[in-house]
């Protein structure tokens, strides 16, 4: 019932600080004895009441329009009960500048100037000796609504700036993917049918005449070496990222953003190939980034274990936990990794509060070479 009655997104942040203002302005102005008389109060509250709520469900025409009718109203009541009123100049100024108009902001920022403009001349008989003790009052909100504009549009084009980032990154993976799966079919491909085509060959000789088939197997031998050259051309190719330098450079970034980072390895990792530990450094990668950006931990640990003949790494922080900024497109790729390599990962809330990340990699894909062959 309240979401229809104040905006959700908003509620964490101004709920309380509004109901306060609002219950002390109601207050002070029923008690306070004016030439206003109590309906003329009365109708000046109703009227600040309904532009406060036309204000702070809309970003259009419609707010700066209720934030005009909003400092009109402050000004009456700051001329006839108080000057000290002006004070709730501050809600209409902060609402202005939600807007995303920069001639409504520069119109509002106006009507503020003309608000405390009009009680200078008609609500305060000694300018200089009262009026302008509140002179930084008058700057803050004159720059107030500017300041939020310009804070909203950096926030929105930072925004944009890592979806686009995210958007890029998912575009060279698929493109990644795409040239693994060209290079694959057009290296692998005639070689794999070849050996295919000799196995079916050698069969047929190996009673019939066994010196022939012998060559064949020596065929299916030779052409089983150039798909093992070919697999390792194409792993050489990917560009390789190693998990231990990616660790160090995580260590880097977290002590930078001023998190503590524990690196717990209970024994020797095993032998990976280029692409799994690649993938597996993409996935620290991404998961560290995402605690510097969204955690406000202060602690991170890194736990790195063999579970069931899984190689586990695990990611846990002791910050805000899971949000709605954690859900993109950077668990997405974390978890499209993980799947191209039959792993699985998974994101959750830690016990002890903060985000836990947890990815498991199964101990039978193709190993790293040993330095032997």
């Amino acid at each position: 019932m309240i979401e229809k009655i104040y905006p959700r997104d908003q509620m964490k942040h101004f709920l309380l600080i509004d109901v306060i203002a609002i219950v002390y302005l109601c207050y002070f102005v029923l008690s306070t004895r004016s030439d206003l008389g109590l309906l003329g109060s009365l109708m000046s509250l109703s009227l600040f009441l309904v532009s406060f709520y036309i204000a702070l469900w809309h970003r259009n025409i419609y707010l700066l329009a209720a934030v005009l009718s909003g400092l009109g109203t402050i000004a009456v009541l700051s001329i006839f009960i108080d000057p000290n009123l002006l004070m709730f100049g501050f809600i209409f100024a902060e609402l202005l500048g939600r807007s995303k108009s920069k001639w409504q902001i520069g119109v509002g920022t106006a009507g503020i100037v003309l608000m405390h403009a009009l009680v200078a001349r008609w609500g305060v008989n000694d300018f200089y000796a009262k009026y302008m003790m509140h002179l930084p009052i008058i700057i803050i909100q004159i720059l107030l609504p500017s300041i939020l504009y310009i804070r909203a549009r950096a926030a929105s084009l930072q925004g944009q700036l890592d979806s686009a980032n995210e958007q890029l990154e998912q575009y060279a993976l698929q493109e990644e993917r795409h040239r693994i799966a060209r290079d694959l079919h057009d290296t692998l491909g005639q070689t794999l049918t070849m050996i295919k085509l000799k196995s079916e060959l050698a069969a047929r000789w190996v009673d019939k005449d066994p010196v022939q088939a012998k060559e064949e197997l020596k065929d299916i031998m030779d052409s089983s070496r150039i798909a093992l050259k070919q697999v390792r051309e194409l792993v050489s190719e990917m560009k390789f990222i190693s998990l231990t330098s990616e660790l160090a450079h995580s260590r880097k970034l977290l002590h930078t953003a001023g998190i503590e980072l524990e690196i717990v390895e209970q024994r020797t990792p095993p032998l990976l190939s280029s692409v799994e530990e690649t993938m597996m450094a993409l996935s620290v990668r991404e998961a560290i980034t995402n605690t510097i950006k969204h955690s406000q931990a202060q602690h991170c640990t890194i736990q790195l274990q063999m579970i069931d003949n899984r190689y586990t790494i695990s990611i846990t922080d002791d910050g805000v936990g899971l949000s709605h900024k954690e859900g993109g497109n950077g668990i997405l790729s974390m978890k499209e990794r993980m799947q191209a390599l039959n792993g699985t990962l998974t994101v959750e809330c830690s016990p002890d509060g903060g985000t836990a990340v947890t990815m498991m990699l199964p101990l039978h894909q193709l190993r790293k070479e040993s330095t032997a062959t």
